[in-house]
């Protein structure tokens, strides 16, 4: 009976992986073409540079909000309850910010944007939802196996810019009417999700611990300290990066491109990385992250070629695979399912609050405190340093402690 019942529990968390790596996949295509669009809408829009990259940082400033909200919302109403609010949220701001580029509103599509974030909270939540079914020893795995899906996301996302920025005599106009589009279709999907609102909780799980308990949890500080930084700093980068390719003289079309190649380099290596972890432990694994995460700033602080924005974005892409990767599946081994909902929520929440002033501060870097794009491309890759020595502190001390 133990038996059957272990093999039907690990067919219905590789049911539930199947399904969220599928919402990954096509879903999670907006958020490549919300990070393209974003900071060319911005520009678009705005009559100030230094607020061209402000709709991606109020995404993130609504994913921060909303993360500690959701999780909650999820904790007593279900993880498919939760996604299809995201998804519906994603709609709405979409078409907020289709009015906006219409109306030629900055402050509208700011609006749009903060909506957005909303969606970019559940979306988070995809990799803990994979390892809510899941026995500890497929956990990794099932994280990974979600976020290699992102793959196909990097590819879909940018091409889709692509196909749909010019449809319309209004600039990116299509392309937010298509976004709308995939949060319609995400609906559909996460309907045939089968995580129990409960999953995992029973009589015998250990005594929830108050919440400064659980943060000040070595584990659990070094998870977020390091899932905090590690994303802080793709996003630093990343959100910079549309505006320096097409700065530097490039096209919207490499600029696009690059990004694609820097979200399939955080999505490729999913497809090992929970086997590397189960095979060296999850403190390797992160370390590794933020090593390549340290040659991506070096390599930003090259030429300006595009060879080297691909080759930053490419390194920066896997480095954020190994090391947030490596913080989730650590967050998740050290806390029990009736800690779940707060947990997870204030460590998205700590995480995203983060990202979001790395977001603001990439606009402000590259284009208001250097002479030109070229050295606020520079300040951009130098602002990675400080942050990484913390993180790699903070690491050092985790295996002292243990």
């Amino acid at each position: 009976m133990l038996g059957l019942q272990i093999e039907s529990e690990d067919r219905n968390a590789f049911h539930n992986v199947f399904v969220l790596a599928l919402a990954q996949a096509f879903v999670g295509a907006q958020l490549p073409m919300h990070f393209i669009l974003g900071g060319l809408a911005g520009a678009y829009l705005s009559s100030t540079p230094c607020f061209a990259t402000l709709p991606v940082s109020m995404i993130i400033i609504g994913s921060t909000v909303a993360a500690p909200v959701l999780s909650t919302f999820m904790q007593k109403f279900g993880r498919k309850s939760g996604f299809i609010l995201g998804s519906f949220c994603g709609a709405v701001g979409a078409t907020i910010a289709s009015v906006a580029l219409y109306i030629s509103s900055f402050n509208l599509f700011l609006l749009g944007s903060l909506i957005t974030g909303i969606y970019m909270s559940s979306y988070g939540f995809y990799r803990f939802a994979a390892a809510d079914t899941a026995r500890e020893i497929f956990r990794p795995k099932a994280i990974s196996y979600v976020m290699a899906a992102g793959l196909i996301s990097a590819i879909l996302g940018p091409q889709l810019v692509k196909l749909t920025a010019a449809l319309s005599f209004i600039p990116f106009f299509s392309s937010y009417i298509t976004i709308v589009i995939l949060n319609i279709f995400g609906s559909a999907i996460f309907s045939f999700l089968r995580i129990p609102i409960k999953s995992n909780i029973t009589a015998s799980s250990r005594k929830s611990r108050r919440l400064i308990q659980i943060l000040i949890a070595t584990p659990i500080r070094t998870a977020i300290i390091c899932g905090m930084i590690s994303y802080a700093l793709m996003n630093l980068v990343m959100t910079s990066t549309p505006l320096a390719v097409v700065g530097c003289g490039f096209s919207q079309g490499n600029a696009a491109d690059i990004v694609m190649v820097h979200v399939l380099a955080m999505s490729i290596p999913s497809f090992f990385t929970g086997h590397l972890i189960l095979r060296f432990g999850v403190r390797p694994v992160i370390g590794l992250g933020l090593t390549l995460l340290c040659l991506a700033a070096i390599s930003g602080l090259g030429r300006t070629e595009l060879f080297n924005f691909y080759i930053t974005l490419t390194l920066l892409g896997v480095g954020w695979n190994f090391s947030f990767i490596g913080a989730t599946t650590l967050l998740a081994n050290n806390h029990s399912a009736n800690e779940r909902g707060k947990t997870q929520g204030v460590n998205d929440m700590i995480i995203f609050g983060f990202v979001a002033l790395a977001s603001l501060s990439s606009g402000a870097l590259l284009n208001c405190s250097g002479g030109d794009i070229k050295q606020g491309w520079q300040l951009v890759n130098l602002a990675m340093f400080p942050l990484l020595i913390i993180s790699v502190s903070t690491l050092v001390n985790l295996k002292i402690a243990k």
